[in-house]
Parts: structure tokens; C-alpha cells; sequence
């Protein structure tokens, strides 16, 4: 599977590197509140449900949102670590990612304006099965956090805009 998937990465990189407009993207989500907090998503082919905990009012009928931040943020880095490594020709047996994110509800509910309604901060640990030196896995390190979408998309503010009408 390494040497399938060092082909592939390859391959891709070559693919964006002498087409760079195919290297364009555009991922889109769509969701609906169906009751209470519960929203249904659909991104492709595949179907998600949030909710929120009954602690906040919610069924528990699925991860919330800030959860999948850190689910996002977790599985990109492992795939990342693999394609990268792969393409690095580093050893990666395998990667999973632990994550804590700290969050003061009362920024989302309004009660105190100096408080932001996301993360405060976020702390995780890389756990990786390896044959390769420390000092391959340092540089893979670096490589992974200045490549990984999610980790920039969370360092870094993406401009956003979000407008509103009437159904």
C-alpha cells in the first residue's frame, strides 16, 4: 500500500505542478436544521448528522460542530503525515491524532461579550509508528504543519462571508 500510495501522491503533485489550474478546487457542504439543534448534512455522497449535547439542548444525535473542528483538524493532519511521507519516502506505519479543544460557552451564548464564542486554544499530540530517525520525523513534522489545509485554515484567518435570505 506504501508504494501504491507514494504512486499516487506523485502523481497528483505531477498532475498540479504541470497543470496548475487543475489543482483548483471547490468542496461544498450543505445542511439543515431538521429539529431542534439537530442539522443533516450532505457533503458528495455522504451524509452527516450534528447535534448538540443534551447539556446545551440537543438529542446528542451526532458530534457538534466545534467536535468536527477538531475531527477535521485531527484526520487532516494523518493524512497528511501519509502523504507527505509517502512522498518524502518516510516511514509511516501508522499516525493518530488526540485533540483538546478549550472552549467558554458563555462567549457563544452572548453572556459576556469579551468572550470568544470558538476556541480559546487547541492542544494535540501526533502519535506516529515509524522505522524513520528522529530527525526525518522532525522535518516530516514541520513539512506536515506547513502543508496541512486544516491546521492553516485554523492559524490563519480565512476571509469569509456569509450573506442571508429570505426562503
Amino acid at each position: 500500500m506504501t508504494d501504491e500510495l507514494a504512486s499516487r501522491v506523485a502523481a497528483t503533485h505531477q498532475e498540479f505542478k504541470s497543470n496548475p489550474s487543475s489543482a483548483q478546487a471547490v468542496f461544498k457542504s450543505e445542511s439543515n436544521v431538521t429539529k431542534g439543534f439537530r442539522s443533516d448534512i450532505s457533503i458528495r455522497q455522504h451524509q452527516l448528522v450534528v447535534d448538540e449535547p443534551p447539556s446545551i439542548g440537543g438529542d446528542d444525535a451526532g458530534p457538534n460542530p466545534i467536535e468536527l473542528v477538531l475531527a477535521a483538524l485531527g484526520s487532516c493532519q494523518e493524512i497528511t503525515y501519509k502523504a507527505f511521507g509517502a512522498a518524502l519516502g518516510i516511514d509511516v506505519q501508522s499516525v493518530s491524532v488526540q485533540l483538546d479543544g478549550e472552549i467558554n460557552l458563555r462567549g457563544f451564548f452572548g453572556i459576556d461579550e469579551d468572550v470568544r464564542a470558538g476556541f480559546q486554544n487547541i492542544r494535540g499530540t501526533v502519535t506516529i509508528t515509524s522505522s524513520a530517525s528522529d530527525e526525518e520525523l522532525a522535518k516530516l513534522r514541520d513539512v506536515v504543519n506547513s502543508h496541512c489545509p486544516v491546521l492553516d485554515m485554523l492559524s490563519t484567518p480565512v476571509p469569509t462571508e456569509l450573506s442571508m435570505r429570505r426562503a
